[in-house]
């Protein structure tokens, strides 16, 4: 299998490794959320093991139902249209135009609005928030929580009383269908609520508006013994939502008394299974418009065709055990260094994490299908994060499935580079499953997602087992000539200095300007590889006669990275206060991703390089880092040979490399999950054990001083 090591160690007992590492729960802790999904559906559960508190959990980790085919536009009553929120800008490129670029702020105010509008629209739906009706109860009556998610299983148990009566309440979601399954047992009656809110709209938060009712409509399409269809409108948004159980129970739309006591109202929206008996099992699923028929039409819905809800957990059982036993695993249990054994559990709670949030049809948003933010919209720059740790654990299949949206994608990014006056394709930073660009006064002028598709495709086809990585080459090779047909044009020829640069960028280091950013390292680094990249793949395409002559010269004439007289690299060529300005030395320090993320090129200093690291681990500032600058800031040291401070990256103490209970990344008050840093982790993990291209050390990312005796299987060595 090309590109993959094997470790020569006895066999990992798989199974030990992923259960000692399950999350355990024992209260109402609304940042202890915990998550059953499928990759592309996802639903997030309180200590009930439903969605029964959904305000308490709010500003933590919201109760989510959310999906990849979820979205929702709120009316467009004044006729917004993308071209609005387009604005000129004349960075001085070759093609002597200046491109247009879709910013928040493009003149007048019809136009600041029109942005406004299209940033925020569509955004990503809550689907349903199922939970026991218990708003007669106090919280506190909730005793004895002993809540784990059973991650060898992928289900979720939970164990609780509720004034003295017991339950236990097992979750699961089945993994090829946007469908949970739920078994409830005690001696109380069960009462389950079903609760579907319009959209927000907004930059972060649950997506759950429950003041809006006369907005949207539930009907109840079918209604039988064992089974209930409805029908979800919420504007031009549509979907539906099938609800079966077994045994005796009752659903009714949900009623209540008015104060004055003599009135009954409807929630219009609101729905309720009750069920006296000792056992209630259920399933709900959630059905896009655009999906079969005859998951939902009337006429050929009968008790027949319904899953029992023992097949469906014997099903996700399967899955997880699949999916376990398949991938890469690490075991840190025979390293003695205690810092090891939270380095596994963040590890193996983030490979969960990101199969269940991340692998599904689309690239993920930056929350996953738990909770919104940027509006529930992705960001392609991010992809590299979520997404290349599946090819190098041993899931290239999860990989392929979200990169495929590049090929809908493509006609839109053909089209942004033809108003900015370039060849092939120009991605987007943020957008949605329509491939829109949403307009952004940073994002529009990023350009570290442009060799995504190349790096994640190369990934791929080192992965392939069946073809010699053929197949992948084949499929994705047109996508990764267009992409590297813009990179070409892109770059800028400097006739002076006989060189090509870049410019008219805000790079992975979001603190510097457009305008006067020229030469940022690590982009540059990026840049050199990708076309390098690209020119072998029109090789393995048997078309070198196109565009590899001049590809290479551009590519041997790429800048050098620049430094300082201390030999510091310098955030830009043009970032000359780089090491006195804390704007400088402030969000990611991304010019460590030019040898880190990036393999060795001629482009590099190693001595330079060691030398940038030190300094920055020493003063950044890193009150304002993110999640995943710890794993790069790993990556960098393990490939300049200090494993001690690759590790010590990964297990910093600083707020945004916390790690919650379920294994979620903390950023802040606003981002209380970051699944970058969670894919970051995982891919540095990777490069740590299995190493890199010509690489022969066995783990070169941990010290061999006999505290970090590491085994794994079945990971691939990155570039």
């Amino acid at each position: 299998m090309a590109g993959f090591v094997l470790a020569t160690q006895a066999q990992i007992n798989r199974h030990t490794v992923v259960a000692r590492n399950n999350p355990v729960v024992t209260a109402i802790d609304s940042l202890a959320s915990l998550t059953v999904g499928n990759g592309g559906f996802a639903f997030t559960v309180d200590a009930t093991g439903l969605q029964s508190f959904p305000d308490t959990y709010r500003n933590g980790i919201p109760l989510g139902t959310m999906s990849d085919w979820g979205w929702h536009s709120f009316p467009n009553t004044e006729g917004y249209q993308a071209h609005e929120a387009l604005k000129a800008y004349d960075f001085g490129h070759h093609n002597g135009i200046a491109g247009t670029y879709a910013v928040e702020n493009a003149g007048t105010e019809r136009q600041k609005e029109a942005a406004n509008y299209l940033r925020a629209n569509p955004h990503r739906i809550h689907l349903g928030c199922i939970g026991l009706d218990l708003k007669s109860y106090d919280q506190k009556g909730m005793k004895d929580i002993h809540q784990e998610l059973d991650l060898w299983n992928g289900i979720i148990n939970s164990r609780f009383n509720l004034w003295g009566n017991p339950y236990s309440v097992t979750t699961a979601c089945h993994p090829d269908r946007d469908m949970i399954a739920v078994t409830i047992e005690s001696g109380q009656e069960k009462n389950i609520v079903l609760r579907f809110p319009y959209p927000t709209g907004k930059h972060t938060d649950d997506a759950c508006d429950w003041e809006a009712d006369n907005k949207h409509n539930t009907q109840v399409l079918v209604q039988e013994p064992q089974y209930v269809i409805l029908k979800r409108t919420l504007d031009s948004t549509t979907y539906y939502i099938k609800v079966c159980w077994e045994g005796e129970a009752t659903f009714s739309r949900d009623k209540h008394v008015t104060p004055n006591g003599d009135l009954l109202v409807m929630e219009p929206n609101n729905f309720h299974l009750y069920s006296e008996e000792n056992c209630l099992k259920f399933t709900c699923e959630f059905i896009p418009e655009d999906h079969d028929k005859t998951a939902y039409e009337p006429s050929l819905l009968n008790k027949n065709n319904m899953i029992p809800i023992g097949e469906i957990f014997e099903t996700t059982r399967n899955h997880w055990n699949a999916y376990w036993n398949e991938g890469g695993i690490v075991d840190f249990s025979h390293c003695k260094d205690p810092r090891a054994k939270e380095l596994e559990r963040r590890v193996v709670l983030s490979q969960y994490l990101l199969a269940v949030n991340c692998a599904g049809d689309t690239p993920p948003q930056e929350t996953g299908l738990t909770y919104n933010s940027w509006f529930g919209k992705y960001h392609l720059e991010m992809i590299w994060w979520h997404q290349a740790q599946f090819a190098l654990w041993g899931h290239p299949e999860l990989l392929e499935r979200s990169l495929d949206w590049y090929f809908k994608a493509a006609p839109k990014a053909r089209e942004i580079a033809r108003r900015q006056g370039f060849d092939g394709l120009r991605w987007m930073k943020m957008t949605d499953p329509s491939a829109e660009e949403a307009p952004s006064k940073v994002g529009s002028f990023l350009i570290w997602q442009q060799p995504h598709l190349i790096y994640l495709a190369e990934l791929l086809r080192r992965a392939d087992k069946t073809s010699d990585g053929m197949r992948i080459v084949n499929k994705y090779g047109d996508l990764v000539e267009e992409t590297a047909r813009f990179m070409f044009d892109f770059a800028d020829y400097d006739a002076k200095n006989d060189r090509y640069v870049l410019k008219g960028i805000i790079p992975a280091q979001e603190t510097l300007r457009a305008a006067e950013t020229v030469n940022p390292p690590f982009e540059l680094s990026y840049w050199h590889w990708g076309m390098q990249t690209a020119m072998v793949w029109q090789q393995r395409r048997n078309r070198t006669h196109i565009y590899n002559k001049v590809w290479n010269g551009m590519t041997n004439k790429l800048s050098s990275l620049a430094y300082n007289t201390d030999q510091l690299y310098l955030a830009a060529e043009t970032a000359t206060d780089t090491y006195r300005d804390i704007r400088f030395t402030s969000d990611h320090p991304a010019l460590l991703g030019a040898f880190g993320i990036m393999p060795y090129s001629p482009q590099v200093n190693r001595k330079v390089m060691r030398n940038t690291l030190n300094w920055i681990w020493d003063h950044w500032n890193w009150n304002k880092t993110w999640g995943w600058d710890y794993p790069m800031v790993a990556m960098t040291a393990a490939r300049l040979n200090e494993p001690q401070k690759a590790v010590d990256a990964l297990l910093m103490d600083k707020r945004t490399n916390t790690y919650l209970v379920s294994g979620h990344n903390y950023q802040d008050q606003r981002l209380r999950l970051y699944l970058p840093g969670n894919g970051g982790l995982l891919t540095a993990v990777a490069l740590m054990c299995a190493g890199w291209d010509g690489c022969t050390e066995k783990n070169p990312g941990f010290p061999h001083d006999g505290s970090w005796d590491v085994r794994w299987e079945g990971i691939q060595r990155m570039p």
